[in-house]
């Protein structure tokens, strides 16, 4: 009878053994543990003390919530006012609402003020601490009445208006790497090249502003603060510069580096921050102030002999490959989202949650999202394989209806899923399927 208790014992543990082995890749794959958090947490607010409102005129510490995009889980470094997340290993945790899209933003959780920041999906502390920094800037910009957006200029999707941009992006660089009257002259071009732009595409201007004023000046600020030298901080600008530069769409990404590269130059004229009280400010406008740049009266009439100086060639040669690219991918892609039946969805208030790399410009047809999360008044859409196409006005949402299924609230097809809310329902006319809104 010994023995076989013995025996017993030594099977049941190898059978744990055997369960803790199976569940290694999902301890794993949760690497942000409490200690990894603590130690995030302290790594922010170091960053942030060494600044002590340099920058902003403020410490931009506060209120932090990473949240897990699979699980939802949120890792705070402080409690809501409403008791809501609990204290668990010296860290606040709770679930992030499955009707919210999780995106780097201020957002009022249980009363309180928090920096939302979106874990990267795998483990990259510096992506972590940026996060955490980018979401703590936005949380600023909040408390100053400046508000989150979802950006989307469209004309800079057009061939004509991504030449300039691209333009004056090379003339930006090279007035960052120069001195003197080489740096002048190049900060000239850069903004000649701006105003060919816009003299092309006036009605935008504003939007532009607020973009770049958003978004680039979060990316500067995260730069700047986690930078170990001058070097680094060039480094790390260009790095994203050439990254977003290889995108196939500008219209919700560009704004992140183009007004971080003008707070830039800024930066070096010891410009003071905490005076942009407001994201109405045209920063290529405070650039031409401070460093006393006169332009033409028309800015198209001298932009073109210029252009010669920035490989404008090779320029043309890329957006010609890009929409031969295009062409290709409505020719391979777009048959899901043309061919009936498909699913239609209205857009009234959207909030959008994706990667700028998964973002495809299909000229009129609109813009495919290859991986997106979208919440809206009928309830909160993922997509996660074979994309969505959203049209040019932001105003309709399309993905393919094969594979559909319906089960109460919760709708998926090939790809993605769909929780609507209360009084919302997925209606069939012949051929395809809208989400309308029940009793209309």
């Amino acid at each position: 009878m010994n023995y076989y208790i013995c025996g017993m014992k030594k099977l049941s543990c190898l059978i744990i053994l055997a369960l803790l082995a199976g569940c290694k890749g999902k301890v794993q794959d949760s690497y942000f543990t409490p200690e990894k958090a603590l130690s995030s947490f302290r790594a922010v607010e170091a960053i942030c003390k060494k600044d002590s409102g340099k920058l902003w005129g403020r410490n931009l510490y506060g209120p932090i919530m990473f949240v897990d995009r699979t699980t939802r889980r949120i890792t705070a470094n402080q409690p809501d006012s409403e008791g809501i997340l609990k204290l668990r290993d010296s860290v606040y945790t709770g679930l992030y609402p499955t009707e919210k899209v999780i995106t780097n933003s201020g957002i009022s959780f249980g009363g309180t003020l928090f920096g939302l920041a979106p874990l990267p999906s795998e483990e990259d502390n510096y992506r972590i601490i940026t996060r955490a920094i980018h979401c703590l800037f936005h949380r600023y910009q909040q408390t100053i009445g400046i508000n989150s957006e979802n950006f989307n200029v469209p004309v800079m999707d057009e061939k004509q208006a991504r030449i300039w941009m691209k333009l004056e992006w090379k003339a930006l660089k090279k007035a960052i790497n120069s001195e003197n009257s080489e740096q002048l002259l190049a900060i000239r071009d850069a903004l000649i090249f701006r105003g060919s732009n816009r003299e092309s595409y006036p009605k935008y201007a504003n939007m532009e502003n607020q973009f770049e004023a958003y978004e680039g000046l979060a990316t500067y600020t995260y730069i700047f603060l986690t930078a170990k030298s001058p070097e680094d901080i060039k480094s790390r600008l260009f790095e994203y510069l050439d990254r977003i530069y290889a995108y196939q769409s500008y219209s919700t990404s560009y704004g992140a580096i183009d007004g971080a590269l003008y707070a830039t130059l800024l930066h070096a004229k010891h410009f003071n921050f905490s005076t942009l009280n407001t994201d109405k400010i045209d920063l290529g406008k405070q650039v031409q102030e401070i460093y006393q740049v006169e332009l033409p009266a028309s800015c198209r009439d001298v932009a073109g002999s210029i252009a010669i100086n920035y490989s404008i060639d090779e320029i043309y040669k890329e957006e010609e490959k890009r929409l031969d690219d295009i062409r290709k991918r409505i020719d391979e892609q777009v048959s899901g989202f043309t061919e009936k039946p498909v699913i239609n969805l209205a857009l009234e208030s959207p909030y959008f949650d994706f990667e700028p790399e998964d973002v495809h410009y299909l000229d009129t047809l609109g813009t495919l999202y290859n991986r997106i999360r979208v919440s809206d008044n009928w309830g909160k859409l993922t997509v996660d394989k074979g994309g969505c196409l959203i049209s040019n006005n932001y105003k309709n949402l399309r993905i393919t209806a094969r594979g559909l299924k319906v089960d109460k609230n919760h709708i998926q097809g090939e790809g993605w899923h769909l929780i609507l809310n209360d009084s919302w329902e997925v209606r069939e006319e012949y051929p395809d399927y809208y989400i309308r809104k029940m009793g209309l």
